[in-house]
C-alpha cells in the first residue's frame, strides 16, 4: 500500500484530545458528581432525566463516541437500561467532510497530484459514518471504485471518547451493577483502535475474499492495493439495493436473503474463528437479477473480531449441550470461556441467556427469529431478567469475547426480524457445526490469517 507522510502528524495528538475533552467531558463529570452525591447522601436518582442528559451531552459529539454509545446500549447490563434506551437512539453518522477538506485529506494520502491518479472522483460521499466517509470514484482502466476516507485527528479523538467511556463505566460501577464492565470496556477499545487501521481492514477483506472464494451469493469488495493507505482504503465498488428495500417482497425472497445472511455470518466463524462484529443494515447490499435478490455484498470490515478456536469450541459445546440436556458440557463451555466461580445459580441464570440466543437454533421445525418482536426490542426482555437475577449474585465479569459476539448475534437477529424471514435455523447451523473439530479450525485459522498477513485481534 502507499505509504503517507502525514501519519505521525496524525497519531493521538494531545491539542485534539483536549478539545474533545472539553466538549463532553464536563457534561461526563457532572453526571458522575450527581451519582456519588446520591450514593453518599442516601437519595434516589432518576435514571431516567440522567439518561436523558446523557444523550443530550453525547448526541452533539458525531464520531467514534457516537459508534461506542450505540455499542454499549447492545451489551446487557453494560449501563442501566434507561441509559441503553437513550443511546440505542443516537446517530453515529458525522456531518460529511467539504470538498476542500476532502482535497486535502486525499493529497495527504496519496500526493499534491491524487486527481491525476483517477479517471473521476465525486465530490460529494456517497456515504458518511463514524470514522469516515466514502466517495465513488473511477479508476483509470475504467473500473467503478469506492475510497473510504478517515475523518482527520481520529486517533486522538478516539483516545479522547474511549476516556469517556472509561467514565461512563465508572460512573455505572457506582450503582451497583450486576456485571463488571472492566473486560468490557478493554474489548471495545482494542477494537474500535483496530478499526482506524485500514491496512488491517483491507487484511479482513481479503481473509473475507478468501472465505467466500467458492460461494456466489456473497460478494466482497477487492481493495486497489496502489491506491490505499492507513487511512484510505480504495476498493472496488459493488452495485447494489439498501436490504431493507426488499422487506415486502415474497417470503422466498426474504427467506433467500436471511439464509445468505445467516451463512455469511456464521460460517467464517465455525471454520474460521472470524465475526462481522457490526451486523448492521447499512453494511450490506442486495445484488439482484432481475427484480430478485441474488445475494448479498459485503461492504465494512472494520470490525471484524477474530476468536481463539477454544472460544469457538466453547459456542458449539454450548450449543450441543443445551440441546442435549448435558449439564457438564454446558458448564465445561462457560469455563472455557473464562467465567469463573460457577455456582448452579449462575449457571441457571447464563443459561437464560444462552436460551435466548440459542433458541431459534434448538428446534428442528421452519420458524421465525422472534414472533411479534420489534428489531429494537430484540434481546431487551432477556436482558432484563439476566440482569435482575445476576444483581443478587454478582457482580459477574463477562469474558471480553462476549461483548462482539453478543452484538453481531443480536443484530444478526434484527436483520431477521426486519426481513420477516421464517427459515429452519436448526438445520442452517448444523450444516455449520456439523464436523466441528478445534484442531481444524486452528489450522485452517492460522493459514488463513498468515496467508493475508494478519495477526489475532488484541488479546484474542
Amino acid at each position: 500500500m502507499s505509504s503517507n507522510s502525514s501519519r505521525d502528524r496524525e497519531q493521538n495528538r494531545l491539542s485534539a484530545r483536549v478539545g474533545r475533552y472539553a466538549r463532553v467531558g464536563a457534561n461526563m463529570s457532572g453526571l458522575a458528581a450527581k451519582i456519588a452525591g446520591a450514593r453518599v447522601f442516601g437519595y434516589t436518582i432518576d435514571n431516567e432525566k440522567q439518561a436523558a442528559e446523557l444523550a443530550a451531552a453525547l448526541g452533539g459529539l458525531k464520531g467514534p463516541l457516537m459508534k461506542v454509545a450505540q455499542l454499549i446500549s447492545t451489551i446487557p447490563d453494560a449501563v442501566p437500561p434507561e441509559y441503553a434506551a437513550e443511546l440505542a437512539q443516537l446517530q453515529s453518522d458525522a456531518p460529511p467532510m467539504g470538498w476542500a477538506f476532502v482535497k486535502r485529506r486525499m493529497s495527504a494520502e496519496l500526493g499534491r497530484d491524487w486527481q491525476s491518479r483517477f479517471a473521476s472522483f465525486d465530490r460529494e460521499p456517497s456515504a458518511a459514518a463514524s470514522l469516515g466517509q466514502v466517495h465513488r470514484a473511477r479508476a483509470q482502466d475504467g473500473a467503478d471504485l469506492a475510497c473510504k476516507l478517515q475523518y482527520p485527528d481520529m486517533a486522538s479523538t478516539v483516545e479522547a471518547d474511549l476516556r469517556q467511556l472509561s467514565l461512563l463505566f465508572s460512573v455505572h460501577r457506582r450503582m451497583g451493577p450486576a456485571i463488571d464492565t472492566s473486560e468490557i470496556a478493554r474489548e471495545i477499545g482494542d477494537r474500535v483502535r483496530e478499526e482506524l487501521d485500514y491496512r488491517r481492514e483491507a487484511r479482513h477483506m481479503a481473509a473475507y475474499a478468501q472465505i467466500f472464494a467458492d460461494e456466489p451469493r456473497i460478494r466482497v469488495p477487492k481493495v486497489q492495493e496502489d491506491l490505499s493507505t492507513g487511512r484510505l482504503l480504495t476498493m472496488s465498488w459493488l452495485d447494489g439495493r439498501p436490504l431493507l428495500s426488499f422487506k415486502d417482497h415474497p417470503l422466498e425472497d426474504r427467506n433467500r436473503l436471511a439464509e445468505v445472511m445467516f451463512r455469511a455470518w456464521w460460517h467464517p466463524f465455525s471454520h474460521h474463528g472470524l465475526i462481522h462484529g457490526d451486523p448492521h443494515l447499512g453494511n450490506y447490499t442486495v445484488f439482484t437479477e432481475g427484480d430478485a435478490p441474488a445475494g448479498i455484498n459485503l461492504l465494512d470490515y472494520g470490525c471484524i473480531r477474530i476468536f481463539p478456536p477454544g472460544f469457538v469450541r466453547g459456542v458449539v459445546d454450548l450449543y450441543r449441550g443445551l440441546l442435549h440436556g448435558d449439564d457438564d458440557l454446558v458448564v465445561s463451555a462457560y469455563e472455557r470461556w473464562g467465567f469463573r466461580g460457577l455456582t448452579r445459580e449462575l449457571i441457571d441464570i447464563l443459561n437464560i441467556w444462552a436460551r435466548f440466543i440459542y433458541g431459534p437454533l434448538l428446534s428442528d421445525r421452519v420458524r421465525s427469529i422472534a414472533d411479534g418482536i420489534k428489531p429494537a426490542e430484540y434481546g431487551r426482555k432477556e436482558a432484563f431478567r439476566v440482569h435482575q437475577a445476576l444483581k443478587e449474585k454478582g457482580p459477574v465479569t463477562v469474558p471480553r469475547e462476549f461483548v462482539f459476539m453478543d452484538r453481531a448475534a443480536i443484530g444478526l437477529g434484527g436483520v431477521f426480524l426486519h426481513l420477516k424471514a421464517e427459515l429452519n435455523f436448526f438445520r442452517l447451523f448444523n450444516e455449520q457445526v456439523e464436523d466441528f473439530e478445534q484442531d481444524t479450525v486452528a489450522a485452517r485459522q492460522a493459514a488463513l490469517l498468515e496467508g493475508v498477513g494478519l495477526t489475532p485481534s488484541v488479546a484474542g
